[in-house]
């Protein structure tokens, strides 16, 4: 494992348990997962970024490993405001200043929400497939048919029996996604193992058929979210400097994040991975590492 301590700390609404990596008087970097993976993404990267001197630190997001909600009352939302808000909160708790917020899928979106509406307190933002805010108001717009081929896990989850299926057996349907994802990784289903325990979380499958539905603007959000919310309808320009990654044989359809391009006004790169997927820390952690690294100063 690339990561050299474990600790938990508690917010309004989560106890959050993390990884961390390096010295704690570093320059901070905040590594975060997305769907179906955990912190096992960045073992590679961690090792990396501490070498450069930084401060390392991968939280587990909401419904993943021993990440658990305070409170048995509270709505198991998977909206993007939420995860950003859990994010936020993290950094308030830790006294974490400017860091460097690298992510892909679910958590890509929360970096880029965090480094779109308070950018003043973040260094620089690493994002996979480049600008992840949801356009809900929107959503019920169909993409290419190759591309809605893809998506066949999203219109699952909308209905009870993809519920069920996840369910009864997440990990088969998670390792079918990983394997899928990413078509060119030879060693998904191995890698997989390590982060399958992180899916039994009691809150994981609330949390990810709510994420689901939400972004299609098929549920409610949690209230206390909503004022966020709001203010990621007018898809806000991220004003940090970013890089954005894209995977070139990524096994999810969808435009080439280059064309986000116009969402970024700070300084900008992107990079394009040969032979990698959906999980690009995993299979390209010294490009991942190196992305991070270059942003640090």
């Amino acid at each position: 494992m690339g990561f050299s301590a474990t600790a938990q700390i508690s917010t309004p609404v989560l106890d959050i348990a993390y990884e961390q990596a390096g010295e704690a008087g570093g320059k901070p970097v905040i590594l975060l997962h997305g769907f179906p993976y955990d912190v096992r993404a960045f073992d590679e990267v961690a090792p990396l970024l501490a070498a450069e001197g930084a401060f390392v630190l991968a939280p587990y997001l909401r419904g993943f490993g021993q990440t658990r909600f305070r409170d048995e009352d509270t709505p198991r939302s998977g909206q993007q405001a939420a995860l950003a808000t859990d994010l936020l909160e993290f950094m308030d708790v830790l006294d974490i200043e400017n860091p460097v917020l690298a992510g892909y899928d679910w958590g890509g979106r929360a970096a880029c929400i965090v480094a779109a509406l308070q950018p003043e307190r973040v260094r620089g933002l690493v994002t996979v497939d480049g600008y992840n805010i949801q356009d809900i108001e929107h959503s019920a717009e169909p993409g290419e048919p190759e591309w809605e081929r893809t998506y066949w896990y999203q219109y699952y989850f909308h209905s009870e029996r993809g519920r069920r299926a996840l369910e009864r057996d997440r990990d088969g349907l998670c390792e079918f996604l990983w394997r899928t994802w990413s078509p060119t990784w030879t060693g998904a289903s191995e890698a997989f193992a390590a982060s399958a325990t992180s899916l039994h979380n009691p809150d994981f499958v609330d949390v990810v058929i709510h994420s689901y539905r939400h972004r299609y603007d098929l549920v409610e959000g949690d209230p206390r979210y909503q004022r966020m919310e709001y203010l990621l309808a007018d898809q806000p320009q991220i004003d940090v400097p970013a890089i954005v990654l894209e995977g070139a044989d990524d096994g999810i359809g969808g435009p080439s994040a280059a064309e986000d391009r116009g969402m970024f006004t700070e300084k900008y790169e992107f990079r394009s991975l040969d032979g990698v997927g959906h999980n690009a820390p995993q299979e390209a952690p010294r490009e991942f590492a190196d992305a991070v690294a270059s942003l640090l100063g």
